[in-house]
């Protein structure tokens, strides 16, 4: 019984198929979804790949904020002795250092 109903399906819509025209969609519609150089999967990785960079393009452009900024005070000595001695851990003579950390 059921392979009447598919017998049936196939005969009524195999005329699709004998159209040259579609037939040929559908083959090239195949080849460039699956087969070619950029198909599918490439695609869709490579926008993967974008949103990443795209991310640390946002990541690495605060970083590049924060290090002008950090530049322009530099060019006062009070900053300038101030970022010495927090970043850099510089200190005067006869002086201790302690560094507490939050473990």
């Amino acid at each position: 019984m059921k392979t009447n109903k598919l017998y049936l399906w196939i005969s009524n819509n195999l005329y699709y198929l004998k159209n040259k025209y579609i037939l040929t969609f559908i083959l090239f519609s195949f080849y460039a979804l699956f087969l070619d150089e950029i198909d599918v999967f490439v695609f869709i990785s490579q926008k993967i790949k974008l949103t990443k960079l795209n991310e640390e393009k946002v990541v690495i452009e605060k970083k590049l904020r924060e290090t002008k900024n950090t530049l322009i005070k530099l060019h006062y000595n009070s900053e300038l002795e101030t970022y010495a001695r927090e970043n850099k851990l510089f200190k005067r003579e006869n002086e201790d250092i302690f560094i507490i950390t939050n473990n």
